[in-house]
């Protein structure tokens, strides 16, 4: 068996509300039109890898999941949906699916990350080094307002935020050091073994930890049994790993007998591990620190490897996390990553379904998309958004920046800026909303004017 893909679907995530509901959790959101689920699950399927299992929290969230998985991916891929509790956090949700896991290597993947980085390439650097564990790294998203084209106030530059330093060895093939969250701004500690060891440290803070890993199962099976408190993988699983690395506390069963399986094991996959695998390091700092001060193996130090797998600048890697990144991506994946979307453009560079109607002198601008059933009005405008299915939008109606959900009711005279509008929503006539999100379900009312807030049903508890 070679590797096990784990995916890891979240539930109904409170830092995307109102843009989830008891219907839509976290996992089924669109992008495009497309559940974000389908992005992570087809690019597996793109590099051979089909069995799955995927972590859902929550009952209903699972149902839910585990009912479209059946719809779209029948006869095609293998997929077990596991229900774990609810905010049980990335490393609690491995525990309590650990009696699934048996490859001797395990994938786990972020069931919100949508990317173009092939998972065989963090795969090979895995086995090419016998790792413990391997995280892949992408450069950090800039990350801002959407562009809404007021007049008013001052441009708001894009810039990069800041989510993790990260210290590299000289070669960038091992983890030194991994700060995330509030240890981003505390002083940086780094154990003085590993420094005396390798030598130097790079420290960037231009890269973000993707939520990709390839984990050594007894490594990862070992780690969670033995430290219960560890809730996150980012945040607990991976630190210990990197701090404890020269002084080891985890077993490595059969390293050596491991190792002579690497080239055959990762065979399968699209990209061509083969060639990756042929380019094999030279001794690392870890072996040469097992050996202590006098080179001698008589009684060899135990270590293990934490090793990183960075991706290319020009790869796509942006995690569906926050409402703000739900609406870059999609901008992305019908602008300038539009190479993920899965979808054919018009020669002027937009979706529009084969059964959408379109109103007298109504315009949908380059970088749009506009779903199966859904008609527009007489002298409409719609810029740089995405559209779902079966809306009906009246006359006069301008859209730019935003993205509307399935069965949207939109009036005579409204306008929609930056926002959000989920699915059955029904705005009356003159509404205008800027940089808003409007829960699934809620009715604006006629000539009402919104800006920057979030207008949603109150959940029955």
């Amino acid at each position: 068996m070679d590797f096990q893909v784990v995916v890891l679907a979240g539930g109904f995530s409170k830092s995307l509300v109102p843009l989830v509901s008891k219907d839509v959790p976290k996992a089924l959101l669109p992008v495009a039109n497309r559940p974000v689920l389908s992005y992570v699950l087809e690019h597996f399927e793109e590099n051979n890898l089909k069995d799955f299992i995927v972590v859902v929290e929550g009952e209903s969230a699972a149902l839910l999941v585990g009912g479209w998985i059946s719809n779209a991916y029948v006869d095609r891929l293998h997929v077990e949906v596991a229900a774990v509790p609810e905010d049980v956090g990335t490393a609690g949700a491995l525990r309590a699916i650990d009696h699934h896991l048996t490859a001797k290597d395990i994938l786990v993947v972020s069931g919100d990350l949508i990317s173009d980085i092939p998972p065989g390439a963090v795969a090979a650097a895995h086995r090419r080094h016998d790792a413990a564990v391997t995280a892949m790294l992408c450069s950090t998203p800039i990350s801002g307002p959407s562009e809404s084209g007021s007049s008013g106030g001052k441009d708001k530059a894009k810039k990069p935020a800041r989510h993790n330093i990260i210290g590299l060895d000289p070669t960038k093939q091992f983890l030194l050091h991994v700060a995330s969250g509030a240890e981003v701004e505390k002083d940086i500690r780094v154990q003085k073994s590993i420094l005396r060891a390798v030598g130097q440290m790079e420290i960037r803070a231009d890269l973000m930890d993707a939520h990709m890993y390839a984990f050594k199962r007894t490594v990862l099976q070992e780690v969670l049994n033995k430290k219960e408190n560890f809730l996150s993988l980012r945040r607990d699983v991976l630190p210990y790993l990197v701090r404890s690395q020269l002084r080891s506390e985890v077993s490595q069963n059969g390293v050596l007998a491991e190792e002579n399986g690497n080239s055959k094991d990762v065979s399968d996959s699209k990209v061509m591990l083969s060639q990756l695998l042929t380019n094999a390091s030279t001794q690392s700092f870890h072996e040469l620190y097992a050996l202590g001060p006098d080179a001698s193996a008589m009684s060899p130090r135990k270590t293990h490897k934490c090793c990183v797998y960075i991706a290319s600048k020009s790869n796509y890697c942006v995690r569906l996390n926050s409402i703000q990144a739900f609406s870059d991506i999609n901008r992305d994946v019908i602008g300038d990553a539009s190479h993920l979307s899965g979808y054919s453009f018009s020669p002027q560079n937009n979706i529009i379904h084969p059964t959408a109607e379109l109103g007298s002198k109504t315009t949908v601008g380059p970088h749009c998309m506009l779903g199966e059933g859904s008609q527009m009005g007489d002298k409409c405008s719609v810029k740089k958004s995405v559209i779902g299915r079966h809306c009906r939008i009246g006359s006069n109606v301008k859209v730019v920046n935003s993205v509307i959900m399935d069965h949207v009711t939109i009036g005579d005279g409204c306008s929609i800026q930056g926002s959000v509008v989920c699915s059955n929503v029904q705005l009356q006539e003159r509404v205008v909303l800027k940089d808003c999100q409007v829960g699934a379900g809620y009715v604006v009312s006629a000539g009402s004017e919104h800006k920057g807030e979030s207008l949603a049903k109150k959940e029955k508890q």
